[in-house]
Formats: C-alpha cells, structure tokens, sequence
C-alpha cells in the first residue's frame, strides 16, 4: 500500500524514512572521514560528493513533508502520555535537524565562496554574497554540532524503536517497515 493507513506507513513514507537514514548514515561516513584526507583531487571529489548528498537530503525531507502533511498519520500506539509528546517533539527535532544540517552545510560552503553543484548536474546557487570569514567560522560551528545533535537523536530514536519491538512488543517499528505484517 502506498498511502499511510491507520494501522501503518505506507511505501512511500517508508521510502522516505529509510532512504533518508541511509543517506544519513553515508552522510556521517563520509564527514568524519573527508575532513582526514589532504589535499587532493579525491579529497575535492569527496567533499563534492558530500555536498551533493546533502542537497539530496534537504530535497527528500523537504518531499517527505509534503508527503507527510497530505497522509494520515497512524494512530498512536497505547502507553504513558509522556512517551506520545516525547515522540511528538523527537519526531519534530528530527525534522527540524534534517533541514537546518544541510543548509549549515549550504551556508558553510556559500559563505567559503565555493561554487556548488548537485552532481556535477546544477549549479546550486550561493546563499552569500561572497567570501564571508565570520559567518564561514559560524555555519561550520553550526554544521558539525547539528551533525552530533543528529547523531545522538538518531540514536534515540532507533533505540526507542527497538524498546517498543523488543520489550513492549508492539506494531511502532513493525508499521515502518517494508512488508511487516501487524502483531495484533
């Protein structure tokens, strides 16, 4: 089913959520080791190939919003009000982290002055008019801690996942993933 239901995502979100996390987890890979290599013509292809994903990144959360605003969501599970606003406001963070990582990134590389282009394909425009030294030093700051805001909350929430799979053995992570079937 490709729409969402009241019981679970449907393919399309799904599509979203798990290509998204790859991407994030590739994202991550490659930051942390980019930043080691010297300078060299990889290094300049890997940091493009950086920034490329992360222009696709911004472009699928941005289509997965407007996915998600048109669809139902499924019905929350049972338990403690505590944990439906504690998903509500990770689910919120998450989205907002998803968005404003990229754009430090944008930001970082508009205010370094370098060009930028998705794939080699289209040229992305500069969000700066220029060579911006302080506003650089301030979108970097912000890039690598967004990137280990992300990573913590990532961790949260698949560990939370995996406490509603294993432990409180309900349908939270089972409606999220492709072809699983409903336990009730």
């Amino acid at each position: 089913m490709l729409r969402n239901t009241d019981a679970r995502w449907g393919a399309i979100a799904q599509a979203f959520h798990w290509g998204i996390a790859v991407l994030i987890v590739v994202q991550g890979a490659i930051g942390l080791s980019m930043v080691e290599l010297g300078t060299t013509p990889t290094k300049v292809k890997v940091f493009a190939l950086h920034k490329s994903i992360g222009l696709t990144v911004l472009a699928l959360v941005l289509l997965r919003l407007a996915w998600r605003l048109g669809q139902r969501t499924p019905r929350e599970p049972p338990g403690p009000r505590w944990q439906r606003v504690a998903a509500r406001i990770s689910h919120v963070l998450l989205y907002l982290l998803l968005l404003a990582l990229p754009l430090s990134g944008w930001l970082f590389n508009s205010a370094a002055n370098f060009p930028l282009s998705w794939f080699g394909l289209v040229r992305v425009p500069s969000l700066t008019h220029g060579y911006e030294p302080a506003l650089k030093a301030l979108a970097h700051g912000a890039h690598e801690f967004l990137f280990w805001l992300l990573a913590v909350l990532v961790a949260v929430h698949a560990a939370a996942a995996l406490w509603h799979h294993f432990r409180q053995r309900d349908d939270v992570l089972r409606r999220m993933l492709p072809g699983a079937k409903e336990v009730r």
